[in-house]
């Protein structure tokens, strides 16, 4: 506003309702006379009524401004208790914040932002002035959102720049329909705002601890993203603005990555039908079905555009790994049905599934379902599967879900004998250096795919058919054909061994796995194990079984607690010269009895 208006409006207040200055040092006294009359709520309230009641109290905005940035007071003797001045300085802090966002709610309501060609300079100048008011305590807002003065501020600051979107937007929609009509109207949304909102978000975390950042964003999208479809919508337009621009600022990437995925994970609900869309936050576009809102495909379309940017910054990672882990995570039952074109996604799911280690293990599902739903042709699949049995797959915590998918890609009857026979092969060799609580998984689970494939049964027993085989097998033994270097599970050789090594495990030392190792030496009686029962256990609860066992009879032990540690040499034979030797001091300290 200009300095002449600003001169015109301190002349005009009256004693009474004029709103008091900020303190300096030479008021210090008189200040602290209307402190006793007043508190700090009464004068925000005092600030708010005047501003709402007339146009010539509008600089009261500055002040409340002020008072939101926590810079109200700045001058003031302080307390030496910085607990008390945290507390003194909050409240009125978040109450200016309140006060301000009702302030504007009604000027957006009234149409006081609004320019008209009718105005004259000086109501121009007004309405620039108060928009100039507004965008700079949506920066406030933001920076609050942002965690940078709290938890209970962050809750506090995403509420009010909500309810402001929705009054911007309604005001935005007001104007339009008094323009043009309601039919006619264009449909606007505070796609910036929306934006700035999303960007605080996944910095939150940069300022707040991981536990209040994931707060923030499930309250968000529990109140607003998860049931307002128009919301919704634009989060997921506004991510890959959002990434984009902090990528940009090389700053908090990484930040504004993990957040950006928390806050797309959370939003799973995948819409089937335009029906769904019944709900908006700010004033549902026109009823024509042709909108975008409306529109299933085009909302897939946002989500997977979304997807695709957090993902980018995932494989890009090279130094923070978590993000990939917890992307392959829930590749296959949360991101991939946002996709109407999940081919999309096979280039982060190959060259995770081609880094190896556990990274590979996750990647299996996320193209295993790319494979399954959209006939996806992965060159070598089989052979990088077997590629991923090593010495760490037994220990590794993603063992049982390796293992279920695997049971899945070896189903079927159409697999070659020998590529069955080298997996089967390979994992029965991996157990004799197992952990048993993995060696009681591989067991039921090799016994299944036995009965699956009864040509791999021969491995179970096998004998030596000539008589060259047996002449050599009586002289020097037999040696195991199969190559346990060879990366072709087609060029193993693992058809002509046998598995030898589940008959080593029948004498393991955990009784456990002795026990479920001998059902290979028994008929095939049983149709086959759910290997399910037998993926949740670990080395903990296999020793906590045994110790819970009822000892059915009580081992006999005979033993006898000695006195001494040391003999004396008087129960020790006397030397060649007939002298007994005097005991040593250790033999006279160490007496229990």
């Amino acid at each position: 506003m200009p300095a002449a208006t600003i001169k015109a409006a301190k002349r005009k207040r009256s004693a009474k309702t004029d709103a008091p200055r900020k303190r300096t040092k030479s008021e210090s006294g008189s200040d602290d006379d209307m402190a006793d009359e007043t508190s700090v709520q009464d004068r925000i309230l005092l600030l708010e009524g005047q501003i709402l009641e007339s146009k010539k109290h509008y600089n009261n905005i500055v002040e409340l401004l002020e008072m939101t940035k926590g810079k109200e007071g700045e001058d003031e003797d302080v307390s030496n208790d910085e607990e008390e001045e945290e507390e003194d300085n909050d409240s009125p802090q978040l109450a200016a914040a309140v006060a301000l966002c009702r302030v504007f709610m009604r000027l957006l309501a009234a149409g006081s932002l609004n320019l008209a060609r009718s105005m004259s300079d000086k109501e121009v100048t007004v309405v620039r002035w108060l928009k100039d008011r507004m965008a700079e305590y949506e920066t406030v807002l933001f920076s609050l959102l942002a965690g940078q003065a709290g938890d209970d501020a962050a809750a506090t600051a995403l509420t009010l720049a909500m309810r402001l979107l929705q009054a911007d937007g309604q005001a935005r929609r007001k104007k339009a329909t008094a323009a043009v009509g309601a039919e006619d109207a264009t449909y606007v949304f505070p796609q910036a705002f929306l934006t700035s909102i999303v960007r605080s978000l996944a910095l939150a975390g940069a300022t707040l601890d991981q536990e209040a950042a994931e707060g923030l964003a499930d309250e968000f999208v529990e109140k607003y993203a998860g049931e307002m479809s128009d919301v919704q919508f634009y989060t997921f337009k506004a991510v890959p603005t959002v990434l984009a621009d902090v990528e940009k600022e090389e700053e908090n990437i990484s930040v504004a990555s993990q957040g950006a995925f928390y806050l797309l994970s959370l939003l799973d609900d995948v819409p089937s039908s335009s029906d769904e869309f019944e709900t908006f936050f700010v004033n549902p576009p026109p009823a024509k079905r042709s909108h975008a809102l409306y529109s299933v495909a085009k909302h897939r379309k946002m989500a997977q555009d979304a997807w695709l940017a957090v993902l980018q910054r995932a494989a890009s990672s090279t130094t923070d790994k978590s993000l990939r882990k917890q992307a392959l995570g829930i590749a296959s039952t949360v991101i991939a049905p946002w996709f109407a074109q999940p081919e999309l996604m096979l280039d982060f799911l190959t060259d995770c599934y081609d880094a190896g280690g556990a990274t590979s293990l996750l990647a299996l599902s996320g193209l295993y379902y790319l494979i399954r739903e959209r006939n996806v042709d992965y060159p070598a699949f089989f052979r990088k599967l077997y590629s991923l049995l090593d010495a760490e797959l037994l220990h590794s915590k993603h063992r049982a879900r390796f293992f279920r998918l695997m049971d899945s890609f070896l189903a079927s009857s159409h697999l070659p004998v020998q590529m069955v026979a080298s997996f089967l092969k390979r994992l029965a060799r991996l157990c004799l250096h197992a952990p048993p609580s993995a060696v009681v998984s591989v067991v039921p689970w090799i016994y299944n795919m036995l009965k699956k494939h009864p040509q791999c049964t021969f491995m179970i027993h096998r004998v030596p058919r000539t008589a060259e085989e047996r002449a050599a097998l009586a002289q020097d033994g037999l040696a195991d054909p199969f190559l346990l270097s060879e990366q072709d599970p087609m060029e193993t050789h693992a058809v002509d061994s046998c598995l030898w090594e589940l008959v080593q495990l029948q004498t393991h030392y955990h009784p456990n796995v002795a026990t479920i190792a001998k059902i290979v030496s028994e008929q095939f009686t049983k149709q086959a194990y759910n290997v399910e029962d037998f993926f949740d256990h670990s080395y903990q609860s296999m020793l906590e079984a045994e110790f819970g066992k009822e000892v059915r009879k009580a081992p006999v032990v005979e033993f006898q607690i000695p006195k001494r540690i040391f003999l004396p040499h008087g129960e020790v034979a006397a030397d060649a010269e007939g002298e007994q030797p005097e005991d040593q001091l250790l033999v006279k300290l160490w007496d229990f009895a």
